[in-house]
């Protein structure tokens, strides 16, 4: 799950639970150990891409 923070960028989120925080050691979800499967990530560097070229078009560094 993708949301947006305020200024726009993206932020990946848990497809189970909503949280935001994850472990980067072991992958997870803190708050109900969801795993992050590859899908996820594939989305969120794919919603990053996207807002940096939008940040780019618009003279912004991302």
């Amino acid at each position: 799950m993708i949301f947006r923070n305020p200024a726009g960028a993206p932020e990946l989120a848990c497809d189970q639970c909503g949280c935001r925080w994850f472990d980067r050691m072991t992958n997870t979800c803190y708050e109900c150990s969801a795993a992050v499967t590859p899908e996820m990530e594939a989305e969120f560097k794919q919603a990053l891409a996207e807002f940096t070229a939008q940040r780019n078009e618009k003279g912004k560094p991302a």
